[in-house]
């Protein structure tokens, strides 16, 4: 017969098990299991059963229960000795055989002496199994659940801890990340969990993830404790950010890839901050050994609430290649990193084929107006996406490594000339390099950092045109529009896969057309339906159109929304000019002209920040998603007359 306490307290031969009721003698039973080996005092004992003040005759009924124990144990063949009388108190041995406590502790002690990670995993796991369920689950005594078992779930904590940390440094991500989850979310006061499923998440591919769990510890330690993450999880930020590869060993740094589907480009954003403004969301997921380019989509991250929200350098989602080298250094705000020796192509780009071969040749041409590159374009719009697939495909052409800079920082505010240039890095290569500014506000706060031709190029992401930039630098402009329909249509394929869409083309094309063929649009509705494999796209096509744009947004995220990043675009333009495109949207109603447009140096600004676009039809046109919004922000507000 065996006493199991890790668990229900019950008596078992292996086959069937008699759980003991909550009672005196029960109490009594756990404190002498918890204590195997080792005399306990009777004062301890009196505790654990009574609780409060024990009664004056409770050494007399220590006694009574001590019997009725025995008389239980001899039910189930259990010798009277088993619980031994010795001068203070009482003592049971137990060895690995009779208690599962004894055999969970020798199994974690030795996995100490394990010859191989493979072993000690093996041993701990078997370990990890004799666990039945919360300890003392049918013990009453308070003192014991109080003082004893947070200690025994430590024990069994600290084994899962280490087995995952073994399996995480085997590679062994994906097969260990059903534990770190299901650890992380019944204990989020264990940081280091919390570090076991970002890293699992990241090593998989699932950077988005990654980044909205850091995201919402840090939240949880702020709100509840006033304090900020310790010095892993901080690190751990840090290494998911440059796109470095983790060694769960030795902490972040480059390594050749250990898990087969390991991220491998950079995801640049802080903590909480996803951009959304990739045309896909989902990287392929290619064995090392294979380079084979299938495909398997993934949850977008959240946006920021300004226009990096759109854009892929911000986007973990976005930032993970087909092979194993380490991809394009990014720069979230008030952070700058070096460049990396091989830059990984955007996931799944999908379009933009005349513009992508404009940029190469505009970054690689030889004469003196070749290097700058200005993309421009409305929130969600693809302007990132753009730059880091060029940057990719001309990155031989820059011996001096690429470098990227969030020119915005997280309270929209835009980053002065002074502290772009203390963020950039200074050359630590030779040759020609490649500077990705990113959602420029304002051409005169990047002019001193741009290089010369001969020190390298740069590739300047922004909602507005800067023409005065391209008129004092030369130069090329590139302002997207929304993906076509075909480009939408192969965004779904992509993040959905092909035998899903396939099943419903007419309505994959339709929710490319109500997403307004914004990628950002698309994302969010793509990622509704891969954490719902049951739903119909045909049916979210229904539910989404009932309340555009306000459904296009993760009920999970908060900032991953449309609204959300519409309006923060908004909330960049000055008053009255914000005013005036929302009358401008109010009139474009119906799909007429308007019957009193604002004057055209209004137009015109409202143009080059990226909320009008140049016709035709007519001579300006309003994205419709920006319309709807417009128009649904802008009726509370109106009265009549």
């Amino acid at each position: 017969m065996r006493f199991q306490l890790l668990g229900l307290l019950s008596i078992t031969d292996g086959e069937h098990a008699a759980v003991l009721q909550p009672s005196k003698p029960t109490n009594l039973l756990a404190a002498l299991l918890i204590h195997s080996g080792a005399v306990v005092s009777t004062d301890y004992l009196l505790r654990a059963v009574w609780d409060t003040e024990p009664p004056a005759t409770a050494r007399a009924a220590l006694q009574s229960c001590v019997l009725r124990l025995r008389r239980i144990f001899a039910k189930y063949g259990i010798a009277n000795d088993t619980i031994e009388a010795v001068p203070g108190g009482y003592r049971m041995r137990m060895d690995h055989e009779t208690l599962d406590l004894v055999r969970f502790r020798g199994l974690v002690q030795s996995a100490d002496s394990a010859r191989d990670a493979e072993t000690e995993s093996y041993v701990l796991r078997e370990a990890l199994a004799l666990w039945q369920g919360p300890v003392l689950a049918n013990v009453s005594s308070h003192m014991l659940h109080r003082d004893e078992a947070p200690r025994l779930s430590e024990e069994r904590l600290s084994a899962l801890e280490r087995l995952c940390d073994i399996e995480l440094a085997r590679g062994r991500c994906r097969e260990v990340l059903t534990d770190v989850w299901d650890a992380a979310r019944r204990h989020p006061e264990r940081e280091r969990f919390a570090e076991q499923l970002i890293e699992a998440l990241y090593r998989t591919g699932r950077q988005t993830e990654a980044l909205v769990e850091i995201r919402a510890v840090k939240e949880r330690l702020k709100e509840e404790f006033g304090i900020d993450p310790g010095a892993p999880l901080q690190r751990l930020e840090m290494a998911i950010l440059r796109g470095e590869e983790l060694d769960t060993t030795q902490g972040p740094k480059v390594l050749p890839a250990i898990e087969a589907r390991a991220p491998t480009r950079p995801a640049a954003l802080p903590a909480g901050v996803a951009r959304a403004d990739l045309p896909s969301q989902s990287p392929p997921q290619t064995p090392a050994s294979e380079q084979a380019p299938a495909v398997a989509a993934l949850p977008p991250g959240a946006p920021t609430a300004h226009d990096k929200a759109q854009d892929p350098a911000h986007d973990p989602t976005s930032a993970r290649a087909t092979d194993t080298t380490p991809g394009l250094p990014v720069t979230t705000p008030g952070r700058t990193f070096a460049s990396v020796p091989s830059l990984a192509p955007v996931p799944c780009f999908t379009g933009r084929t005349s513009q992508l071969a404009a940029i190469q040749r505009a970054l690689t041409a030889h004469h003196p107006q070749a290097g700058l590159v200005v993309i421009s374009g409305a929130p969600g719009i693809g302007k990132t996406a753009l730059a880091l697939q060029a940057a990719h495909l001309v990155q031989d052409a820059f011996p001096g490594g690429c470098f990227t800079l969030a020119m915005t920082d997280p309270d929209g505010s835009a980053l002065g000339t002074a502290e772009a240039l203390e963020r950039l890095p200074s050359p630590s290569r030779p040759g020609r390099r490649l500077l990705v500014l990113d959602d420029v506000a304002s051409a005169g706060r990047i002019r001193p950092l741009l290089p010369s031709p001969a020190e390298g190029a740069a590739v300047v992401t922004s909602r507005r045109g800067l023409a005065g930039l391209v008129a004092t630098h030369g130069g090329v402009v590139h302002r997207l529009d929304t993906l076509d329909e075909q480009e939408s249509y192969d965004l779904l394929v992509a993040t959905l896969g092909a035998e899903r869409v396939g099943q419903e083309p007419d309505a994959a094309r339709e929710l490319a057309r109500i997403c307004g063929h914004f990628p950002l649009s698309l994302r969010i509705a793509a990622a509704r339906l891969l954490t719902r494999p049951g739903l119909g796209i045909d049916d979210c096509v229904s539910w989404l159109a009932k309340d555009l744009p306000a459904r296009l947004s993760l009920a999970d995220e908060p900032l991953m929304s449309v609204p959300h990043v519409f309006e923060a675009a908004l909330g960049r333009l000055d008053p009255d000019l914000r005013e005036a495109f929302l009358r401008l949207a109010a009139q474009f109603e119906g799909g007429g002209n308007p019957e009193s447009p604002p004057p055209d140096e209004v137009l015109e600004q409202l143009a080059d920040a990226g909320f009008v676009e140049e016709g035709p039809p007519k001579p300006y046109r309003i994205h419709e998603l920006l319309r709807i919004y417009a128009r649904q922000l802008a009726a509370p507000a109106r009265t009549p007359g």
